[in-house]
This record gives C-alpha cells, sequence and structure tokens, in this order.
C-alpha cells in the first residue's frame, strides 16, 4: 500500500517534492510549509533543514527509519548510498531523488513481512516508539507483529563474559628477519605483486620483538616507508609470528580511527575465520567510546525525553546486535547520532567517571569490561595513542600491560603525549570534578550520583571513611558551580577558584593580542603575574589542597577496607571500591598537578613546562577560561611512561623523518631519553610520483580575499569534475567559501560537502565523498591527516595556503629552543607531506595537488615526494591543467604561457623568501 505521505527532497541545486501522482519543484517558503504542516518523507532531516534555513525541521526521516530495520548495519547517507544498502535502483537526477525516497520508504516498511534477520526485540521497541509519538511510530506498529512468546530483552540478550586466569608471562623468543619474511610471504598469498621494500620492512621490524638486553632500554626500531610499500602487513608478520611463539599480545596503536578501521580489515588475511579473528584481534578504545548499559537502561526507563528518548531505543536495538558496543566509530552509523542534534549520545557512553565496575548490574555483559578481558587473551590489539598513554599511566590492567608495540602513524606521537600529559585548571574542569563529587545539586536529570551516594555501604559501616567523604564534599563547594562564567562576567565569582579565574580572565584580556578581535579565543603567557592574580591563586591552592587531602585520606581508607575485608563487604562492595580507588586516585593526581601550576605564580619558572592563560572563545561567546600547562618535551614522560617499560616498540610513518632528518624524528619520539640507541629504517615508496602527480603552486591568488580564493576553487573544481578536496587552515574560511561555492557547483551537478557545515561528522563525510567520484569536500586538519580514499573519488588536493604553525603560547616556546624558523618549515613540510599523501593511495592513482599561495618558499618543497613534478603557474593556468590531466571540459580562458615545471630536489625557479606580513598569518 502506498505511503499517504509526501516525499521532500533539498539540494543545493533546488526543493522538490513527491507523492503518488508526481514530482514537482517548489520553493523553500512552501517547503517549509509543507514539512511544518504534515510529517513528509525525507533523508536527513539536520541536512535538509540546514538547506531550507529551517532548523526545526522533522519529519519521517529514512536514516532512522533504517536505523530501526538494519540495526548495526551502516548505509551512506545519501540516495545513492540507501540505494544500495536497500537493493533499488539510485535516482539519476536530483529532481529524481524525492519519488526515489517514497520507494525505498516503501522497500524498508517491507522487511518485516520477509526473512527479516533483526526482528527480535523489535516489536517491544515499536511499541515503545509509538508511545512516544515517533514519526514512524504507526507504521512500524502495523508491519512489525507481536512474536509468539515473549522475547529476550537486550540486557538479558546480550552474552556474558567470563573470568579467565591470569595470562602467563610472554615467552623469550627470537625472530629471525627471514621468518618474518616468510610469513610475509604466507600473508601476501600466492601470485602476490613482489614488493622488495615491504620485504625488507617487515625484516627490519622483526627487531623490536627480539629480547631486550637491559632494563628500561627496548629495542626501538624506526621506520618510515613510503606509500605503497605496505606496512600494514610488514608489520603485522613480525608481529603474529611473535605473538604466535612468545603467547603474549602486541599492541598495535593508530592516531586516527580510519586506520584502526583498515587495521582490523587487514588482519582478516591473518586469522580468516570470523570466530577465530573474533579472539585473536581485539580493537580497545578509550571507555568514552563505549556504550554504557546502565546508563542506557537510565535512558529507556525515562532518564531521556522527547527525541533523546527516541535515540536511545534506537541505540537498545543497535546495541543487541552490535559486535563490540563501540558508538563512536564501530558499527554504530556515525550519521545516526548527528540526526538527534546531539541530544542525548554523550549520556549514553561513560564520560564521566562514574563507572562502578562490578557493582554494576550488567557488570558481566558489559561492553568495556568484554572488551578488556578480550584484550588481554588476544594476540592482537589494536589501539590508539591516547588509550596506549592512558592505560600505561594510570591503567588498572597492571598485570596484562603490554611489553611489544607497534605505533603506526608514529609522526603523531609527539601531538598524543602533548595531549595526555597536559594539565588544565580551568571552569570546565573544576566544575566536572565538583559534579562527580557532590553530585546533583539541584535535582539534575539522570542517575548521577555523588562520591557519598556511590559509596554509601562503605561510609555506613567505617567512620573514618564516612568522614574523610564528608571532608571531600565539603571541600568540594570551593570549586566552581553552574553559571560560574556568568559571575565571571559580571565580576561576581563565587568562591576562591572562581576568584582565581576572574583574575586569569581579566589579565588574559588585558595582555592578549587582540588583531580585530575576531572572537577567537585568547591567551597570554604565565610570566610577570599581577599582584590580583598572585593574591588570587594562594586561596585558590590553599582550597585545592584541602580538597586533595580528604580524597587521598579516602583511598587509603578504602584500601585498607579491602584488605580488612570486613563481613559486609560482598563481592558487588568490593568491586564498588576497587573501582572509587581508582577513579579517586587518578582526580587526585589532577589536582596535584594544578596546585603544582599555581606554585608558580608568582614563584620561579619551570625550564621543563610551558604555562599559560586562556579565554575560550568560539564565535565571540566565551566557554571556558583557564590555566595551562605542557612540557616542553612531551616525549620525556612518553618515553619513561610507555616506552621504558616496554621490551620493544616499532614506530612507523610514511613521513616520519620529515624528509630524512632522522635527528628530529627520535626527539619527536622520545628516543633521545633511552639508554639504548634505536634502529633506522627507511624503504621509499614505489610509486612513480612523476607519471602520476604533479604540484601546481598558483601565484595569482590574492591572500584574504575570499572571493578570489572561493573562485579559484570553484574553477579548480569543476575543471576536475568533482573529486575534490580542499583543505584550509581556519573554519572561518571554510565557511565563507563554501557558502559561496555550493550552489554553484550543484547547478553543474557537482556536489559539495563540507567539515564544520554540514551537521554530519566527519567519518561520514568521507563515506559520502568516497561513494561519489562527482563530489567535493571541504575540511581542516582532521581530513588531512589519515584519510583513504583511493581511485577517482580522490584526484585532485587543493590548499588554501601554507599551513603555518599557528602562533600561540605554546608553540613560541617550542619554536624557540627547536631553532626559530627551521621548527616552523619541519611543521610545515610535515603538514604538506600528509597532506599530498591523501592524493596517490595505490599504483594506478593520480592526480594533482594545487597550493594557492604565491609565497610559498622554495625550501618547503622537499615536503613532496622526490621526483614530483612542481611549477608556479597563474590560476588560468593551474585550471587548463587540471582539466587536461583529469579529464574535465576546459572553460574559455585566455592561455598564458606555461611556466617551466620544477622537479622536488631539483628547484630551478628563484623564488623570494616572504617576509614577516607575508606567508606566516
Amino acid at each position: 500500500m502506498p505511503l499517504p505521505h509526501l516525499a521532500l527532497h533539498a539540494s543545493h541545486g533546488g526543493i522538490w517534492v513527491a507523492d503518488g501522482a508526481g514530482t514537482r519543484a517548489i520553493g523553500r517558503g512552501e517547503a517549509i510549509r509543507l514539512a511544518a504542516d504534515t510529517p513528509v518523507v525525507l533523508l536527513n532531516a539536520p541536512l535538509i533543514g540546514q538547506r531550507l534555513g529551517y532548523a526545526e525541521l522533522s519529519g519521517l526521516d529514512l536514516l532512522e527509519l533504517f536505523a530501526f530495520i538494519h540495526p548495526a548495519r551502516f548505509a551512506v547517507p545519501t540516495p545513492r548510498g540507501l540505494a544500495r544498502a536497500v537493493d533499488l535502483s539510485p535516482p539519476e537526477q536530483d529532481e529524481d531523488v524525492a519519488a526515489f525516497l517514497l520507494e525505498a520508504a516503501e522497500s524498508l516498511l517491507a522487511v518485516p513481512a520477509g526473512n527479516w534477520a533483526e526482528r527480535e526485540g523489535a516489536w517491544a521497541s515499536a511499541q515503545a516508539l509509538f508511545r512516544m509519538r515517533w514519526p514512524w511510530g504507526p507504521s512500524v506498529v502495523e508491519r512489525v507483529a507481536k512474536p509468539p512468546r515473549d522475547e529476550r530483552w537486550l540486557f538479558s540478550r546480550l552474552p556474558e563474559w567470563e573470568e579467565a586466569p591470569p595470562r602467563p608471562v610472554p615467552r623469550t623468543v627470537t625472530l629471525d628477519p627471514s621468518e618474518a619474511q616468510a610469513r610475509l610471504a604466507a600473508l601476501t598469498g600466492q601470485g602476490a605483486e613482489e614488493r622488495p621494500g615491504q620485504r625488507l620492512y617487515a625484516a627490519a621490524a622483526a627487531e623490536a620483538f627480539t629480547p631486550r638486553a637491559m632494563r628500561d632500554a627496548p629495542n626501538l626500531v624506526l621506520a618510515e616507508a613510503g606509500t605503497g610499500i605496505g606496512k600494514t602487513l610488514g608489520y603485522l608478520s613480525p608481529a603474529s609470528l611473535w605473538a604466535e611463539r612468545a603467547g603474549g599480545a602486541v599492541w598495535i596503536s593508530t592516531y586516527t580511527k580510519a586506520l584502526q578501521r583498515q587495521l582490523s580489515h587487514e588482519t582478516e588475511r591473518l586469522f580468516p575465520d570470523a570466530a577465530e579473528r573474533r579472539q585473536r584481534v581485539v580493537t580497545r578504545k578509550g571507555r568514552e567510546n563505549y556504550l554504557c548499559l546502565l546508563n542506557l537502561e537510565d535512558a529507556l526507563q525515562g532518564g531521556f525525553a522527547g527525541r533523546a528518548a527516541v535515540l536511545a531505543q534506537l541505540v537498545a536495538r543497535w546495541a543487541a546486535f552490535s559486535a563490540d558496543g563501540d558508538m563512536v566509530g564501530g558499527d554504530l552509523p556515525g550519521w545516526l547520532p548527528t540526526l538527534f542534534r546531539r541530544n542525548g549520545p554523550a549520556a549514553l557512553t561513560d564520560r564521566r567517571g562514574e563507572c562502578v565496575y562490578a557493582g554494576c548490574p550488567h557488570y558481566r555483559k558489559c561492553f568495556i569490561e568484554r572488551a578488556a578481558r578480550a584484550s588481554a587473551e588476544a594476540d592482537v590489539v589494536i589501539a590508539n595513542h591516547a588509550l596506549v598513554m592512558v592505560n600505561a599511566a594510570r591503567g588498572r590492567e597492571l598485570a596484562t600491560r603490554p611489553t611489544r608495540y607497534v605505533f603506526d602513524e608514529g609522526h603523531h606521537l609527539f601531538d598524543a603525549a602533548d595531549a595526555m600529559f597536559g594539565t588544565v585548571l580551568s571552569g570546565a574542569e573544576t566544575i566536572e570534578l565538583r559534579r562527580w563529587i557532590l553530585g546533583p545539586e539541584a535535582g539534575g536529570r539522570g542517575r548521577r550520583r555523588g562520591l557519598a551516594a556511590r559509596l554509601s555501604d562503605a561510609a555506613s559501616y567505617d567512620e573514618a571513611a564516612q568522614r574523610a567523604i564528608g571532608d571531600a564534599v565539603d571541600a568540594a563547594r570551593c570549586l566552581p558551580s553552574d553559571g560560574w562564567l556568568g559571575r565571571l562576567v559580571e565580576g561576581a565569582p563565587h568562591g576562591p577558584v572562581e576568584a582565581l579565574l576572574a583574575a586569569v580572565r581579566g589579565l588574559t584580556y588585558a595582555r592578549a593580542e587582540l588583531p580585530g578581535d575576531a572572537g577567537y579565543g585568547l591567551e597570554t603567557e604565565l610570566a610577570e603575574p599581577t599582584p590580583a592574580l598572585i593574591d588570587a591563586a594562594q586561596p585558590a591552592a590553599a582550597a585545592l589542597d584541602a580538597l586533595v587531602r580528604p580524597l587521598n585520606g579516602l583511598a587509603r581508607r578504602l584500601e585498607a577496607l579491602l584488605a580488612e575485608a570486613p563481613d559486609w563487604m560482598d563481592g558487588p562492595a568490593r568491586a564498588r571500591i576497587e573501582g572509587a580507588i581508582a577513579s579517586i586516585g587518578w582526580r587526585a593526581e589532577t589536582v596535584a598537578a594544578w596546585l603544582a601550576l599555581l606554585s608558580r605564580v608568582g614563584g620561579p619558572a619551570d625550564p621543563d613546562f610551558v604555562d599559560w592563560l586562556s579565554v575560550d572563545r568560539a564565535e565571540g561567546r566565551e566557554w571556558d577560561v583557564g590555566l595551562h600547562r605542557r612540557w616542553l618535551d612531551p616525549t620525556r614522560p612518553f618515553a619513561e611512561v610507555v616506552l621504558k617499560p616496554a621490551h620493544g616498540a616499532l614506530v612507523t610513518s610514511a613521513t616520519l623523518t620529515n624528509g630524512g632528518d632522522w635527528s628530529t624524528a627520535e626527539a619527536r619520539v622520545g628516543a633521545p631519553h633511552l639508554l639504548r640507541a634505536p634502529s633506522r629504517f627507511t624503504a621509499q615508496s614505489p610509486f612513480n610520483y612523476a607519471a602520476r602527480a604533479e604540484v601546481l603552486i598558483v601565484t595569482d591568488v590574492k591572500r584574504g580575499d575570499i572571493a578570489e580564493l572561493a573562485g579559484a576553487y570553484a574553477r579548480l573544481i569543476a575543471a576536475a569534475g568533482g573529486g575534490t578536496l580542499g583543505l584550509f587552515t581556519a573554519i572561518r574560511r571554510l565557511r565563507a567559501v563554501h557558502a559561496r561555492l555550493a550552489d554553484r557547483l550543484a547547478r553543474d551537478g557537482l556536489p559539495l560537502h563540507a567539515q564544520h557545515v554540514d551537521p554530519i561528522d566527519t567519518g561520514t563525510l568521507v563515506d559520502i565523498f568516497r561513494d561519489d567520484p562527482h563530489a567535493s569536500l571541504l575540511g581542516t586538519d582532521a581530513l588531512r591527516d589519515g584519510v583513504d580514499v583511493p581511485g577517482e573519488s580522490l584526484r585532485l588536493v587543493v590548499m588554501e595556503g601554507v599551513p603555518w604553525p599557528k602562533p600561540t603560547v605554546l608553540h613560541a616556546a617550542r619554536r624557540l629552543v627547536g631553532g626559530g624558523t627551521g621548527y616552523d618549515d619541519r611543521i610545515v613540510r610535515a603538514r604538506l607531506a600528509q597532506a599530498f599523501g591523501r592524493l596517490i593511495r595505490r599504483a594506478d592513482d593520480q592526480g594533482m595537488f594545487v597550493l594557492l599561495s604565491a609565497a610559498t618558499p622554495s625550501r618547503l618543497l622537499t615536503a613532496f615526494p622526490e621526483g614530483t613534478p612542481v611549477a608556479r603557474v597563474t590560476l588560468d593556468e593551474a585550471v587548463i591543467r587540471v582539466a587536461a590531466r583529469l579529464g574535465s571540459t576546459v572553460p574559455t580562458l585566455a592561455t598564458p604561457a606555461l611556466s617551466n615545471p620544477n622537479t622536488v630536489g631539483h628547484e630551478a625557479t628563484a623564488v623570494t623568501e616572504p617576509g614577516p606580513g607575508e606567508a606566516r598569518p
């Protein structure tokens, strides 16, 4: 039976509505009236609402219906992607999409009548969603039959993990490089392309798995492998061989989620059988990535309302079929939370550190605990740099700490360590600590509980613990409370810590440079503090000291209780106390770090650290104020906490040395802080960059002129016929360019997507881009690193300018000790190399890299692979070259004489180096 609804589609090319009688084009005003008067079938309501200028648009979103019918399945959230997911012919043109949406809706609603793999639990979910007035509720309830017997609900359906005995210490084994090469040959298979560089890489990587000779001196191997070497299988070969023989786990750490997913696919070669692979390979992420079943139960029982409650039901459907419960980058479609405009997703994960571990009724089915236990028995654990560092610094899994690591995307280790070992004393951080200790103070919704509620059993039986909790609760009242930022702005802070933040805010505004006051964040050095800041620091430090003392005392008393094991302490109570000790411990460490930072105010500077004050703002709106401390060299704590306890580690990347600079590469991964010097290995990319790629530096686009910049992007994208990745160093310019281009390109059938503009997560944007060779994508740093889009979908990379580092206080301090201009150049070359690396991902790829900056210094061109042709050209000439090489129709232009292309490593064109105000922002 046809649906009694209209379908609405809006793109940058127009707006169409369809019903059973046909399709017609309409205006924006009529589209808004239709959507407001009656539910309409649409695809991705937030995106359509943005295009209509009607943010509150809602209706019968096909993505929500897909998530209900096919939980834990992914579909690219475009008409073409949905057509493929539901096995329909995709619409040919924009005006065909609205009619297709009706067809897709009928196809999805017909699924329950057939052999439906995801039937279990659907009836109960449909009834709940109907009561919530979910737009699809009536249609779904009609079609989902009540099961003949009671279904197992989610919390009884999920399997329980089982305790296992401690894993034995890995055996001491030695790998011969030839054995690693033999394992590589087995993984690549018969008839595979011969890759000498990959064979040499596997042999070099084997050294990281040999027994170490002395304590605190791991076998560290630094390996730079150009794109196309096949480094993933190159290191999986010795890693899997060592795990098999030694009986230990190898942790493979990445910086991006994209590479985590890629690694997971590559392990299919190691373990073709899916069941065996689930046992031998485990992906680990931070706790905040996984669904918390206790939070979900609270949401399903009334903790959520409105649209957030609908999301909870759809997440529950997903959880019943999910492989690992990972809500960020796992099998939950990345677009699903964005449909709900961020109502609720964060509250469904463990972001607040309130886990009670075995005290939770769902502990034995917990996705987080299941992953932790599975990794203890696995051969290969795929993790990320942040998790590796957190586990090493304050992890609870001491008995299963890894002895062998592979750090892929090793050029990001410095940045990951910088974030991990930094300290921030800010309003946002302190109010979160207050909430953790005090719990809800004004009748807040949800299951948040204070420290006293979480440890009520210990407090009721032990007077010392009760006193320590009471002292901590009293001391926590010195921390900022709700409305703190408004009080700072009004000049009426409450309490010593708010008074400190008020002084920080005042000094930051007084000293920070305000070029045009564009509404972005402000910062200034913590140097020569004013008397007002010094006077505010002392009572704030006293208040924090009064807080950390009872926290430490409580932790000691709880440890004593565990040792005493009184009669009242059953299993759940012990588990709650063990979890509380871990949580109290790292929060007490945080407060201790704040105290160390405050001791700097009015005192001597510590040469190992960089300290500064900041006011965080976004588009003119303040959202945080604080003091910051970072290590001048964050690889020092990284080497101490992660590398020294390890027996071996491989650090690898395609851009590890930044043009052959091994000393800098070693410094940025912590090698100078180890007793044993690292081994070095280099394998050049096998790709023929001279024939397959070209770099164009456009010389006549005026810096700072948004109209010219947008015009350049429009002409280049049109010349390439789409397939363009546009990279920006500022979100403001990205948005301005997108606003000028989207409609114009859409009229030529060239879709344009943009990070920070489209209400879609970054991973899904990349999926959409990869799926359509005519589409283009604009983005910032997140798209410069780790994006893998081989083939026709990415054939042109355009950068708005030289990606100079932002002149922050932290950067200035590191620049001073890192060589001045040379330090800046190393950063820029690394960024250019990473951006260029998005272009050629396999041997048959070809493409062009365009840099819209006339003042690009010649010394930076070594960022590109040797042999890559480089030419300085006008925009007109660049458009002609792009069109000629990438096969698009050339616009009618005056054709100037072509410049002579240069070749990287053989620069011939004399270029004037930029002056202080020309190239650097």
